[in-house]
């Protein structure tokens, strides 16, 4: 069985993102006198649209936020991701090589996507294809997103392959009929485990034998 369509999860997968949307967020928390960290972040909030994000700061810690709370973190990151922002080592020699059709479907707001990908050159290389959670009813863990996507992109579920490093991602793709990969080598997972039952990767090196290995499996 052909893999036909490969979806790429954005922040963290092709940029190397998270570790700056972690900061920006535990230093803009810690402003109103709400501490969290990195752990805190990687467990609840990782692959997770920012809506969902602030809904679970505030059931956490009853604590109403700014009204202007998220308008000024996108802001900040995006000032962030100008000065710091890089891909994931090796990601841009695995897109050249890439001759099957792709596309991404992040959880990452229109705006913050289509910047990330402008700053990192690669806004031409998906063209149209990039999906966001706020084309759906539900974001990751539901299917919605990678089903969306793969409609879009005229591809049965069972004949697209995701990547992903959040484990909201990979359950994302399991609902939605899909083989994926889970991505270990952003500077946010740097010495942490898989999940459990994920097949992993870190170097984007391994990625072709990956694939292979994933049809191969399917057929």
């Amino acid at each position: 069985m052909r893999i036909d369509l490969i979806i790429f999860d954005c922040d963290g997968v092709i940029a190397d993102s998270e570790i700056l949307s972690a900061e920006v967020l535990i230093d803009q928390l810690a402003q109103l006198g709400i501490d969290i960290t990195l752990d805190d972040v990687r467990r609840d909030f990782l692959g997770r649209s920012f809506p969902t994000v602030a809904a679970s700061i505030r059931d956490r810690f009853a604590r109403a936020l700014p009204d202007d709370f998220e308008a000024g973190y996108r802001t900040r990151l995006l000032d962030r991701f100008a000065i710091d922002l890089a891909p994931t080592p090796g990601i841009g020699q695995v897109l050249k090589a890439l001759t099957r059709p792709v596309c991404v479907a992040t959880s990452s707001s229109p705006p913050r996507v289509a910047r990330t990908l402008q700053l990192l050159g690669l806004t031409d290389r998906f063209g149209p294809h990039v999906f966001t959670a706020s084309q759906v009813v539900q974001g990751k863990p539901a299917p919605d997103l990678f089903q969306f996507a793969a409609a879009k992109m005229g591809c049965a579920p069972d004949h697209a392959l995701v990547i992903e490093d959040s484990v909201p991602g990979l359950q994302a793709a399991r609902a939605a009929g899909m083989r994926a990969l889970h991505y270990a080598g952003g500077a946010h997972l740097a010495g942490h485990a898989a999940p459990d039952g994920a097949r992993s990767f870190a170097d984007w090196c391994e990625f072709p034998a990956l694939l292979a290995s994933v049809e191969r499996d399917a057929a």
